[in-house]
């Protein structure tokens, strides 16, 4: 039998958490919630919507687990915050680690973790609390990701890296092996990180620049 799950939040994310947790996990998605005052539809995917207030009396933490489905606003810090007080009503959070994933550091994984698909997770890699890491990323041997973090999707993070808490790296970011990347920082969409970063770090990569010559006076395309 499934073991029943409550999933906090009513985005594109909590819609794929649904799916995911569904499709491919031991859990029955029952109920969502929300805080209170964010509480407008009360179905959601065919499911109840619950005021986060509430949430403790109608599906209790003795019969159920939790997942804080929320993305990286605020550098992580709202899911954070409601990681936190899902925790201290009681209640498990759980983690979704897809059947897809080449996962080879034993699943040292933290609670309240999204690792999706085709993720190459290499030995000894070691994953904290309410880490995201989206599709087709290359986790290198001896890494860390510390807790609140979130990982776009198509980064390579080489081996022996430390990524501290609630960083945010962008798609197709690369991380030079043995690299240090304080916490808070932000790692842009195709930056190239090659030396540690400090905390509270921004390092954006560079856009590609419009040609000059437009697309009508190409003749080989």
């Amino acid at each position: 039998m499934k073991r029943k799950l409550v999933i906090f939040g009513t985005g594109d994310l909590a819609q794929l958490a649904h799916y995911y947790f569904t499709a491919d996990s031991e859990y029955d998605v029952v109920a969502f919630t929300v805080d209170k005052e964010f509480l407008v539809e009360r179905e959601f995917c065919g499911l109840p919507v619950v005021g986060f207030e509430e949430v403790a009396g109608r599906y209790g933490p003795e019969d159920h687990a939790f997942f804080v489905a929320l993305g990286y606003a605020s550098l992580n810090e709202v899911r954070k915050r409601k990681f936190e007080e899902a925790s201290l009503l009681g209640y498990e959070l759980v983690s979704y680690i897809s059947s897809k994933a080449s996962v080879l550091n034993g699943y040292d994984f933290g609670k309240n973790c999204f690792i999706l698909e085709d993720n190459t997770i290499q030995p000894f890699v070691s994953v904290g609390d309410n880490v995201v890491l989206w599709s087709g990323n290359h986790i290198g041997h001896h890494s860390k990701i510390r807790d609140h973090c979130f990982l776009a999707s198509h980064i390579v993070v080489s081996g022996g890296v430390d990524i501290g808490e609630s960083c945010f790296i962008g798609v197709n970011a690369t991380l030079r092996d043995r690299i240090k990347v304080g916490e808070r920082c932000i790692i842009g969409a195709g930056a190239l990180l090659l030396s540690d970063a400090e905390a509270g770090g921004v390092y954006l990569g560079t856009e590609t620049e419009r040609s000059r010559v437009p697309s009508s006076r190409l003749r080989r395309v």
